[in-house]
C-alpha cells in the first residue's frame, strides 16, 4: 500500500470514527428513556436490562450505509451485537482510532467482558430449562399426548432419544393424568442420568367454535360465503345464512365491529365482519384454502383487530395452577400481552402458597399486543425468576398474518438475545415427520434455523420418538456451524 492509499484509508477511518462515536452517544442518551421506563424502586438496572435499552435505542436508527462502510475496512458490521451493544461499538471505535492514527476515546473491554451478554443468556437458559445435552446447546421440548399418562415406555423412549423438557398441555386431560406423566418423566430422567424438566401449559381463554349448524352437512365454505355467529344459544342456519356457529366466549361476538378480520383454524380461512347486531354477527369469507374448508366445532378463531379485554387467566387456569405448582418446573402462560399479566399470575401463585419451590415462566407470544409490549414484558418477568419467551407461531401467524411471521420471529429472537432471555421456537416443527414418519425438505430447513433458539418444541404424534432422535442429531450438527446469528467456521470437509 503506497502513501496515498494509507492516507485515504486513515481519512476514511477518521470519518467513520466520528460517526461511530456520535452513534454511541446517541444510543446512551436515548436509552435513558427506556431505562427509566424499566426502572422499579429506583434500583439500578442490571446488565441485561441496560443492554436491552441500548439495543432498542440503536435499532431505531437505519445503520445500513454505516455497516457497509465498516465492512470495507475489515471491521464489524454491527450485525451481531444483540447481546453486547456498547462493547461492540467500543471495540469498533477503538479499531477505527488505531486505523486513523488517533488516540482511542473509549476503552476496549476484555474478551470475557465483551461476551458477558452471551454468558448471561447461557446462565438464564440453564436456570430455566436445565443443563444442555452433550453436543448441543438447544434444548428439545416435547408435548406429551394424553396416553402418556398410561405409557411410561413412551416417555422413557423420548428421554433416551434426547428430550430435555416434557410439555403437558393443561387444555387436555386432568390432574390425575398430569401427576402420572410427571412421575414417569422423573423416572425416565433418573434412568437416563439427565435432568428432564416439566413445563405445564395453562390453557387461557381459548376462542373456538362451538356447536355448528349447516344446511348441507358436507358443505364446505368458499370465498363469498357468509356465516352467522351467535354469542349464546343454539345456532340455526337458514337459506340466507346457510352456515351458523356458536362460540366458546360470548365476548368474541359482542365486541366485534364491522370490518374486523377473523381467521379460522390456524388461518385456513380469512373472513371479515359484515354486520353486527344484538348478540350476533355475520362474517363474509374472503379467502379460503383450495377446495374449501368445512365448518367444525372446537376449531380456533383469531381476531387480530378486536380488543376482547379478556383476562389471560380463566377460572379453570386458577384451578389447574394448584396442580401445576405441585408438578411443574415451568408454567407456559398463554394469552399474556401486558406486564401486568405477569403480576396477575404471581398473585394467584402467592394465594396458592407457591414460593417454597421457585417456578419458571415462559410467556407465549401469540398476539399483536404481546409483540408491542415485549420489552416491558421481559423486564418485568425477569425480576421474578427464571423466565423465557415462546414464539407461538401458530396463533401469532393467524394474528399478524402469515407473510409477517418470518420477519417477526427474527425480531423476537433478537430482542430476547439482547435481554438475555431464552427463547422457544414452537409450532409445527418437523410436523410431517412427527405425524407421518418422513420429514419434508422445508421443515428440515425450518428445524435447522430453529437451532438459533434456546429450545425447540415438537408436537405429539405417532412418530414423535423418531422425530426427537432426528432433531437431536440435526441440532448437534448445527451447533458446529452457528451460534445465534453468528456462523462458526469449523473446518469443512465436503469438498
Amino acid at each position: 500500500m503506497n502513501t496515498q492509499e494509507i492516507q485515504s484509508s486513515s481519512l476514511r477511518a477518521a470519518s467513520l470514527l466520528e460517526e461511530v462515536l456520535e452513534l454511541r452517544e446517541a444510543v446512551l442518551s436515548e436509552a435513558v428513556v427506556f431505562e427509566h421506563r424499566f426502572a422499579v424502586d429506583d434500583r439500578t438496572p442490571d446488565q441485561a436490562t441496560r443492554n436491552l435499552a441500548h439495543y432498542l435505542a440503536l435499532r431505531r436508527k437505519d445503520l445500513r450505509i454505516l455497516q457497509r462502510r465498516l465492512m470495507a475496512l475489515g471491521l464489524s458490521s454491527l450485525g451481531r451485537l444483540e447481546g453486547r451493544v456498547l462493547p461492540t461499538l467500543d471495540a469498533v471505535a477503538h479499531a477505527l482510532a488505531s486505523l486513523a492514527g488517533r488516540e482511542a476515546m473509549v476503552s476496549c473491554q476484555s474478551e470475557t467482558a465483551f461476551f458477558t451478554g452471551e454468558s448471561e443468556l447461557t446462565k438464564a437458559t440453564t436456570a430455566l430449562m436445565g443443563e444442555a445435552s452433550p453436543g448441543r446447546r438447544t434444548r428439545v421440548m416435547v408435548t406429551l399426548p394424553g396416553t402418556a399418562a398410561e405409557n411410561p415406555e413412551l416417555i422413557r423412549a423420548l428421554a433416551h432419544a434426547g428430550m430435555n423438557i416434557a410439555r403437558i398441555n393443561c387444555a387436555h386431560d386432568g390432574p390425575d393424568a398430569w401427576r402420572a406423566m410427571t412421575a414417569f418423566v422423573k423416572e425416565a430422567a433418573q434412568e437416563t442420568g439427565r435432568e428432564i424438566r416439566i413445563l405445564m401449559d395453562i390453557a387461557g381463554p381459548k376462542i373456538r367454535t362451538g356447536e355448528i349448524s349447516a344446511l348441507k352437512k358436507k358443505g364446505k365454505l368458499q370465498a363469498g360465503d357468509r356465516i352467522r355467529l351467535i354469542a349464546t344459544g343454539t345456532p340455526e342456519a337458514n337459506a340466507d345464512l346457510p352456515f351458523a356457529a356458536a362460540v366458546s366466549l360470548p365476548e368474541m361476538v359482542t365486541r366485534l365491529a364491522v370490518g374486523n378480520r377473523l381467521r379460522y383454524d390456524d388461518g385456513k380461512l380469512d373472513a371479515v365482519v359484515e354486520a353486527v347486531s344484538d348478540g350476533e354477527a355475520v362474517i363474509r369469507v374472503e379467502r379460503v384454502k383450495a377446495g374449501g374448508v368445512k365448518l367444525k366445532p372446537e376449531k380456533g378463531i383469531n381476531l387480530p383487530d378486536t380488543a376482547l379485554g379478556l383476562s389471560p387467566l380463566t377460572a379453570k387456569d386458577e384451578l389447574d395452577l394448584a396442580t401445576v405448582v405441585e408438578c411443574a418446573d415451568m408454567i407456559g402462560y398463554s394469552f399474556v400481552s401486558r406486564p401486568d399479566d405477569i403480576d396477575l399470575l404471581d398473585g394467584v401463585l402467592a394465594r396458592l402458597g407457591q414460593g417454597q419451590k421457585p417456578i419458571g415462566l415462559i410467556a407465549k407470544i401469540e398476539q399483536p399486543a404481546a409483540l408491542a409490549n415485549l420489552p416491558d414484558l421481559m423486564v418485568r418477568a425477569r425480576r421474578r425468576g427464571p423466565f423465557g419467551v415462546m414464539i407461538a407461531r401458530g396463533d401469532l401467524a393467524a394474528e399478524i398474518g402469515f407473510e409477517r411471521l418470518a420477519e417477526m420471529q427474527e425480531e423476537i429472537l433478537w430482542l430476547c438475545e439482547a435481554a438475555s432471555v431464552p427463547c422457544v421456537w414452537a409450532t409445527q416443527v418437523l410436523e410431517d415427520m412427527v405425524k407421518e414418519g418422513i420429514p419434508t425438505r422445508s421443515e428440515m430447513t425450518d428445524a435447522a434455523m430453529a437451532a438459533r433458539a434456546e429450545c425447540v418444541m415438537l408436537n405429539k404424534g405417532p412418530a414423535i420418538v423418531d422425530a426427537v432422535s432426528l432433531l437431536d442429531r440435526l441440532l448437534c450438527r448445527m451447533d458446529e456451524h452457528v451460534f445465534k446469528k453468528t456462523p462458526t467456521l469449523r473446518a469443512l470437509k465436503s469438498w
